[in-house]
């Protein structure tokens, strides 16, 4: 009976830490995402912030100002969904590809 403790015990932490390892490369992998995005993003507006643009930025926060506190919030609260779902699909996949090299290994 010890002994089934003992194993299962062993093999929890063990589950533990490959998730930990996993999940660290799932941030690793997001982390380095969105560094390329922002750089991408920063290399398309460098010195091209034009009169349209600033124009259409400035519009967007004055519908944003005009809107009361809880329309505000609900529309920050659909964006937040948004992102957690695409969140939550790029972890998926990920797990997808970890679980496919991890059978790959075996």
């Amino acid at each position: 009976m010890a002994e089934k403790k003992e194993n299962f015990f062993k093999k929890a932490f063990k589950d533990m830490a490959e998730s930990a390892k996993a999940q660290a490369k799932v941030d690793k992998a997001n982390l380095e995402a969105v560094k390329a995005e922002s750089k991408a993003t920063w290399e398309e507006n460098q010195f091209k912030n034009t009169y349209k643009k600033a124009k259409e930025m400035g519009k967007q926060s004055w519908e944003d100002a005009k809107m009361s506190p809880e329309e505000r919030q609900a529309k920050m609260r659909e964006e937040q969904e948004k992102q957690i779902a695409e969140a939550n699909k790029r972890t998926e996949e990920a797990n997808a590809r970890i679980a496919k090299a991890r059978e790959y290994r075996k």
